[in-house]
């Protein structure tokens, strides 16, 4: 299975490190695809590589933003823009985690707008609330 993450960059909070932690161990996926941005991606990174799961960055073209989380070993896509690359998360996975900044699905949210087209895809979509 490989898992698609997305999540806001003011990072997650305690309760949903946690339960990312938890599906990842209970999901035991071959890839843990992500887009390489500040925040919830870095620290989702760090709880993937803990459990030993394969990392699929797929990085913006704007790097302001961006972690830098690559290690050798780690699989890199071209980079591409924001919302282009989300979708390639999306079109590239099998289920998504989103770790949003809010519970209400916000309009203009780059990780409800990854929710919102992974729904329309007809994926899986586990929803980490704060």
């Amino acid at each position: 299975m490989k898992i698609g993450f997305t999540g806001t960059q003011v990072g997650m909070s305690e309760v949903q490190k946690l339960r990312l932690g938890v599906e990842l161990y209970n999901l035991g996926p071959e890839e843990f695809h992500h887009g390489d941005c500040i925040g919830a991606d870095e620290e989702a990174v760090k709880i993937a590589r803990e459990l030993g799961i394969k990392i699929v960055m797929h990085p913006p073209t704007n790097e302001s933003k961006r972690a830098w989380t690559y290690q050798t070993g780690d699989q890199v896509w071209a980079a591409a823009p924001y919302l282009d690359r989300n979708k390639e998360i999306v079109r590239a996975t099998d289920r998504l985690i989103a770790a949003p900044k809010t519970n209400k699905e916000e309009i203009r949210s780059g990780t409800w707008s990854t929710v919102r087209y992974a729904w329309a895809m007809g994926k899986n979509v586990l929803l980490l609330r704060r």
